[in-house]
Parts: structure tokens; C-alpha cells; sequence
């Protein structure tokens, strides 16, 4: 049987409020937490932000000194890409000055092909021109008159083809004064007629060649007469 006093000890016990441990702080963290866990933490030790602060200004210092190396590199590739851009303008210019020659070239191989083909035929001409200036006097032959108009013919075919490439007969009228560039002089003769260092008489017509001198015209230049 149970005695009167255990059954007064377990009353008291029931009604009792309950009591908190006294190392528990109010207000603690719910049961089941670690101690510590959900409680605000104190702001680390003034040292560790010394250290992050140091951290920074070292960095930006470091930025800083790479500043002048980095310039000193850009202004290397602009002064780079100005030479590259000037030996490209050069070898434009060097490429269209070649184009040009080769233009050239080309035009006067053409234009002269027939220069020396030309220069041969002059002699020809020489002596079809002396051929129809003989003066057939009062014949009267048919054959012979003949003979003259088939030459007078001829020299108009050449003439025509001369034209057509570009040959043009250098024959200074009497009083021209003389072209060293077109004509030579064979020898002076007295004149009061004409002036001095002027053409007298023309031997032999020049010829030229889309205005490149084929033959100079040989030609007898006056002088002043002897007093």
C-alpha cells in the first residue's frame, strides 16, 4: 500500500509549475537547437577588415602601375598600324604607277610597231616621188601617159596608207626657220632673199611617225651674204 506521504510528494509534483533551467537565457531557442544556432553573431575582429582594406588598395595600387606599361603598348600598335597603313598606301601608289607604265608601254609598242617596217618603205616613196616629178614635156604617148597616172595612183595609196598610220612628211616651206628636232642641215648658202638660219631649200622630205621623227628633212640653210 502506498503511504500518505508519497501520495502528498506526487500532488505537490503535479500541481507545481514547471521550472527553467537557470543557464538557459529568456526568451532561448527552441528545444531541439544547438547552442549558439539562431542567435545573431558578433562582427569579426577590427583586423580581418585592416587585412580586406589593405587587400583593395594593393589591388587598385597594382592597377595603377600596369597604367604606364599599357599605354606605352597601345601607343606601340598605333604607331604599328600607321606604318602598316603608310607601306599600304605605298605599294597602292607603286601598284598604280606600274599600271600606268604598262599602259604606256603597251600603247607605244602599238602606236611604233611599224616603225621600222615604215622606215624601210621611205626609200620607196623617195623614188616614186622622183618618178612622177619628171616632167614629161610634149610627148604625147599614151603608153608613157599611161605609165605616169598608173604612178600618180600608187603614190595616192601610199599616201592614204601612210595617213592611215599615223606617217606624216616633214617638208619645211622655203623661209621656215629650222627645227633642229625635224631638220638637218646639209650645208649654208648665201641669201639675201631668206633670212639666216632659215630654210633655203629642201633636199630630201622627213617623215615622221605619230609625231616620233622617222627622218629629218635635209635641207639647205641660208646665211647672210658676205659683204
Amino acid at each position: 500500500m502506498t503511504s500518505p506521504a508519497n501520495n502528498r510528494e506526487r500532488e505537490a509534483a503535479a500541481g507545481a509549475p514547471a521550472v527553467e533551467p537557470a543557464d538557459s537565457p529568456a526568451g532561448g531557442a527552441p528545444s531541439g537547437t544547438a547552442p549558439g544556432e539562431g542567435m545573431p553573431r558578433e562582427p569579426e575582429a577590427a583586423g580581418g577588415d585592416a587585412e580586406a582594406v589593405e587587400d583593395f588598395e594593393g589591388a587598385d595600387d597594382r592597377g595603377q602601375a600596369r597604367t604606364p606599361e599599357t599605354g606605352g603598348e597601345l601607343e606601340a600598335v598605333r604607331a604599328e598600324l600607321a606604318e602598316m597603313k603608310e607601306q599600304l598606301l605605298r605599294a597602292r601608289a607603286e601598284a598604280e604607277n606600274t599600271r600606268r607604265r604598262a599602259e604606256q608601254e603597251i600603247s607605244k609598242s602599238r602606236r611604233f610597231a611599224v616603225e621600222s617596217f615604215a622606215a624601210e618603205l621611205l626609200s620607196v616613196k623617195d623614188s616614186l616621188d622622183l618618178a612622177a616629178s619628171v616632167d614629161l614635156g610634149d610627148r604625147d604617148d599614151d603608153v608613157v601617159r599611161n605609165m605616169h597616172e598608173g604612178l600618180t595612183l600608187t603614190l595616192r595609196q601610199f599616201d592614204a596608207a601612210f595617213e592611215k598610220f599615223g606617217i606624216a612628211a616633214v617638208e619645211p616651206a622655203a623661209g621656215e626657220k629650222l627645227n633642229p628636232e625635224l631638220h638637218q642641215a646639209m650645208s649654208l648658202q648665201e641669201s639675201s632673199e631668206v633670212a639666216p638660219n632659215h630654210v633655203l631649200h629642201v633636199v630630201q622630205k622627213g617623215f615622221t611617225l605619230n609625231d616620233r621623227l622617222l627622218r629629218p628633212a635635209m635641207v639647205i640653210v641660208a646665211k647672210a651674204p658676205a659683204k
